[in-house]
């Protein structure tokens, strides 16, 4: 998926550096709802699943992430998603939901 870059002016960096705790997390909400508002697919709710893996498998995944700061499921559906936007199959629609 093609992002805009955004550029700023001098006055508006200057200006940003003077916004409170409160006023930036107030952005970042903004934000979040404006940019899921116009998204193509509604993020849903997680679903929990099942899946069997063998112990040493995870064990092992569990360890790696957790060396390098990572929580293990984030990362388990990162790889999904990685794995799905290398599918040339799956409509733009559906791509561009995953990200």
């Amino acid at each position: 998926m093609i992002r805009p870059v955004q550029y700023f002016s001098d006055e508006y960096i200057e200006r940003c550096k003077d916004l409170s705790t409160e006023e930036i997390l107030q952005f970042i909400d903004d934000f979040q709802k404006l940019h899921t508002q116009n998204h193509p697919i509604k993020k849903e709710k997680s679903k929990l699943i099942s899946l069997k893996v063998e112990p040493y498998l995870l064990n092992t995944f569990k360890h790696q992430c957790e060396t390098q700061g990572l929580k293990y499921q984030t990362q388990i559906k990162q790889l999904m998603k990685e794995w799905l936007l290398n599918q040339r199959s799956l409509p733009l629609k559906v791509l561009a939901a995953l990200d």
